[in-house]
């Protein structure tokens, strides 16, 4: 029996067969030399092969949109687009005519490079869109060479499939009736087999690393997509014990799901509004399944993914409309793009920083950058008439960086306004408070803005001083340090004097058993992931505003997060059990 750890991608206990899967049956490619007159027919092919396989694409999200919808559809439109992109286009033909070479070996050549730039960014989201060029380069090739795809159709049912990645095309022809499971070396939470994997249902366990090394076709496994984990060759006690587990929880999920459509409020009838972070359209689908009130986060760096190419205005503008029109009525926050640190786009960013998170990064990259910005800035306006579209600005550190940055979105109106497209004038404009002079100075900053939202990963770093990535000091990464709940409660009442509203879309809005606490602090909205929403909208309902603001006080009273912490999670099981959901 052997354990392995790795991400969480979609919930849920599965205890299969393995079923391996070898996506990496890349066809050998010819390299052979041509002459200048054989140019015109190498692109002629080349012309053939996009025309077919962007008709087999076509087929693909059509399918895809009759079965699951048009949300999930759209992980192929954008390979449509990409087939079809003339900057790729343009540098496969600038190859062509230098190199002289045959044009299989061409688009080998320039996808790889693209590719490996991608896999080189940090960004999670980022790097993981890499397989989206792999996916495409792959069918342009067995076009070219005229070979048929590998299919999946070999899997017996009650297959754990088992792979070390999984293009998209490949995902989405899974046989849910033969599935029941999935378990992968590499991959996060915001790859498309994830995303798709939650909209199947399907317990899926990403980066593993060497599943499909210690793995083997028909073993049995258990794929343990609540807490990430695999094992291999179970012994009949293991796999009765994660029997037992994934039914309980199982139940217990269906009954928070169940609560989706119920008021989040207190039981003393206090509103308190509960929104969805995405980085994706293609969450919108799970954001509404699970009741969300809006989209409180919507991380935009997800479009600027190609290396040396920023996303265009008419690129960002179909992505900001494709989520206010699936939304509605409800609230979409949009973040302004936030790169830079830890979140690098190849070719753009810049080189190393010897401090990259106190560097180049996020407001402060935009204000020094103003035509990507303003670009930005106008793809959102253009967008803001077509739902209830929301902006804010990141990492903002001083009123002087919030008036740039209004002033350019003044600008971008004005210009809007003098060639007259259409946006919406009152689109409400807010700022995160992500470090601490931010925090200490939110009454001066909310004379200037229509709403704050609290990225807490990012203030408990600066305020502590401390990165959770370093092993030596993730131990001083504390949530519940009296600093952090002190500037939390600053924040609040500075936006609240100017009559303002305070979210937070860091993971502590997430945290079930900081729910009460923030709630007594005076927090006026909550956005999390998607999947966290039940348990905090049962703890929401479940608690009085005036016993949350009792709770509060204690705990702002008190001198040491080893004093705070093991007090809250004592009281927050004593009322709530959130252990038993927090399994």
């Amino acid at each position: 029996m052997k354990e392995l750890k790795g991400i969480s991608a979609s919930p849920g206990i599965a205890v299969g067969r393995a079923f391996l899967f070898s996506g990496d049956d890349e066809p050998a490619i010819p390299r052979y030399l041509i002459n200048s007159a054989q140019v015109a027919g190498e692109w002629g092919r080349l012309e053939t092969a996009v025309a077919f396989a962007s008709a087999e694409v076509t087929k693909l999200r059509d399918r895809t949109a009759t079965e699951m919808g048009e949300e999930q559809s759209k992980i192929f439109d954008a390979h449509i687009m990409m087939l079809n992109d003339p900057d790729l286009l343009d540098q496969i033909a600038a190859r062509l005519k230098a190199d002289l070479v045959n044009v299989e070996w061409i688009v080998h050549e320039v996808t790889r490079e693209l590719v490996e730039k991608l896999g080189e960014s940090k960004d999670e989201y980022l790097s993981e869109r890499a397989l989206d060029i792999r996916d495409v380069a792959k069918r342009l090739l067995n076009a070219l060479l005229l070979r048929e795809r590998r299919s999946l159709s070999g899997m017996e049912p009650g297959s754990i499939l088992v792979a070390h990645d999984l293009l998209p095309s490949d995902a989405i022809s899974l046989d849910r009736t033969k599935v029941v499971g999935i378990a992968m070396d590499v991959g996060g939470k915001t790859s498309h087999t994830a995303i798709l994997a939650r909209s199947f249902g399907i317990p899926a366990v990403l980066g593993l690393g060497e599943i499909t090394r210690l793995a083997h076709d028909g073993e049995v496994i258990i794929a343990d997509g609540f807490h990430g984990a695999v094992v291999i060759d179970p012994d009949p006690a293991t796999a009765e014990r994660y029997a037992d587990t994934g039914k309980r929880l199982a139940g217990l999920q269906a009954e928070l799901r169940e609560a989706s459509s119920l008021p989040s409020e207190t039981t003393d009838g206090v509103s308190v509004v509960l929104n969805a972070n995405i980085e994706s359209p293609e969450e919108v689908e799970s954001v509404l399944g699970y009741g969300a009130a809006g989209i409180g986060l919507y991380r935009s760096e997800f479009l600027f993914l190609k290396p040396g190419s920023l996303a265009s205005e008419e690129m960002q503008f179909e992505a900001y409309r494709r989520v206010l029109v699936a939304m509605g009525d409800r609230p979409v926050t949009i973040r302004t793009l936030d790169v830079g640190g830890d979140k690098l786009i190849p070719d753009v960013t810049g080189g190393a920083e010897k401090n990259p998170l106190l560097g180049w990064r996020a407001i402060r990259f935009c204000l020094s950058r103003t035509e990507v910005f303003k670009t930005q800035l106008r793809a959102l306006m253009r967008a803001s008439a077509f739902g209830n579209l929301k902006i804010m600005f990141p990492m903002i550190a001083c009123v002087e960086e919030l008036d740039d940055a209004l002033a350019i979105l003044a600008e971008v109106k004005a210009e809007l306004s003098a060639t007259g497209i259409s946006y919406r004038d009152d689109v409400p404009v807010g700022i995160m408070i992500e470090v601490p002079s931010a925090a200490m100075s939110a009454d001066i900053l909310a004379r200037k803005s229509a709403f704050f939202s609290i990225g807490t990963n990012d203030l408990i770093q600066y305020t502590l001083a401390v990165d959770r990535g370093n092993e030596k000091t993730a131990y001083l990464y504390q949530p519940f340090h009296p600093g952090i709940l002190r500037l939390v409660k600053l924040t609040i009442e500075g936006a609240h004097a100017s009559g303002i509203p305070v979210a937070m879309c860091g993971e502590l809005a997430g945290e079930p058993y900081a729910t009460v606490v923030l709630l007594g602090l005076g927090l006026d909205e909550f956005s999390m992931t998607s999947s966290s929403l039940p348990v905090i909208r049962r703890v929401v309902r479940g608690v009085s505003m005036d016993d949350a603001k009792g709770f509060a006080r204690l705990v702002l009273n008190m001198e040491s997060y080893r004093e705070i912490e093991p007090f809250v999670k004592h009281w927050m099981d004593e009322h709530f059990d959130i252990a038993r959901f927090e399994d």
